[in-house]
């Protein structure tokens, strides 16, 4: 009996390693556009708002396809999803490092993402129907790791690339990386147990409605809106600030930055034991204040040491409260949580488009100072939010 559940346990390590890579890999198609604005500037001729909406457009597109999905996926089965969304992906990848039209690259994002978004957050729900409930938190919750932990390793990954083998090399090795990923789901994740399938795909979507008449959960999708929103406009920020007077920082040394913050996602990982020893609340509430605390600290610049350390802690803290508000909305959806775990989803990235548009905006109109003040006002908000979410 006692082999059997170790073979057991290492069925599902194996899925939870796959599922994390996957989503880790999906989603640097999402965020190598980050550092490549100026490269994209040069290339189309275009403006800084249009380059930014190269990576803009991914987020919108994927974050309403996050949406539109789910119901799809109860009706018709989670892994054809996975597997669809993953070829799609590799094929449309490989297509756009041959592309040489601003309008054409915009139309590959949105088609990347709408592959994307049949695959990422529809492993979350996978997940809670494949894996047992006693490692089903587990598993999410370094799955969700993975897809923070894209957000910084993206950055540095496309700029490595676009130094040794320019930037269109972006999209043919991640379409090397994504077919290897198709053999993995395909041969190695089982089917899942679906009960629901034969439910009317319309009432499926007029039961989402209900999400919003639970006040727990309106604050949860709230802080989630702010997460990336805040993650992807502060390094959309600043690479200006660290490349400008008075750091003229080089790419390299940018790059290297870009690199510190991803040891700070790995708090993601320790959240469930850091949220045990200090209290859930506590330690939730506790990384909003620090986060918004980092982020006006940055603005007031200073030695580029103390600049890049806050960077770090804000990215940790950041990467604390991803899970942890995933943990709430799994705690609080009830018979709604694939839904609420998709709806999640498409506020998440909802925020991870705005947030780059709104930086480059401010940057344009008023200073580095004004532009991380607003966005730690707006984390400041999530702070009360997380006052919401507060039960046991």
């Amino acid at each position: 009996m006692s082999l059997y559940w170790k073979k057991q346990n290492a069925s599902f390590q194996i899925y939870s390693l796959i599922l994390t890579w996957s989503g880790l890999v999906i989603l640097i198609s999402m965020y190598f556009t980050i550092p490549l604005t100026t490269t994209f500037i040069t290339e189309y001729d275009i403006t800084e708002t249009e380059a930014v909406w190269v990576g803009s457009s991914f987020s919108m597109s994927y974050a309403i396809c996050c949406f539109l999905y789910g119901p799809l996926s109860d009706r018709f089965g989670r892994k054809i999803f996975l597997i669809i969304g993953i070829c799609i992906l590799t094929v449309v990848t490989f297509i756009g490092g041959f592309v040489k039209s601003y309008e054409i690259l915009l139309f590959i994002r949105v088609l990347q993402a709408m592959a994307a978004a049949a695959f990422v957050p529809i492993s979350l729900v996978y997940t809670a129907e494949v894996f047992p409930s006693e490692k089903r938190l587990s598993a999410i919750g370094m799955i969700s790791s993975g897809f923070l932990i894209a957000s910084v390793v993206a950055q540095v990954f496309a700029i490595t690339i676009e130094t040794h083998f320019g930037w269109r090399g972006n999209f043919f090795f991640l379409s090397f990386l994504y077919l290897i990923t198709t053999f993995l789901v395909f041969l190695y994740l089982p089917k899942e147990k679906n009960d629901t399938k034969q439910e009317n795909i319309l009432k499926k979507y007029l039961k989402m409605k209900n999400l919003l008449l639970n006040p727990i959960l309106v604050g949860s999708f709230i802080i989630s809106l702010m997460l990336l929103f805040s993650l992807i406009g502060m390094y959309t920020i600043l690479g200006k600030l660290l490349s400008a007077e008075p750091y003229n920082f080089t790419d390299n040394q940018i790059l290297y930055v870009r690199g510190i913050g991803i040891l700070g996602t790995f708090t993601s990982f320790f959240a469930s034991k850091i949220a045990k020893k200090v209290g859930f609340h506590r330690a939730f509430r506790t990384s909003f204040i620090i986060a918004a605390v980092s982020l006006f600290l940055i603005g007031l610049g200073g030695n580029p040491m103390f600049v890049i350390f806050l960077s770090f802690i804000f990215v940790a803290s950041i990467s604390f409260i991803v899970p942890t508000n995933i943990t709430v909305i799994n705690a609080n959806a009830e018979t709604q949580r694939g839904s609420a775990v998709l709806f999640n989803a498409f506020i998440l990235f909802i925020g991870a488009s705005l947030g780059p548009l709104l930086a480059t905006k401010l940057m344009n109109i008023g200073s580095t100072f004004m532009t991380f003040t607003v966005f730690s006002v707006i984390l400041l908000i999530g702070f009360f939010c997380t006052l919401i979410t507060k039960k046991d």
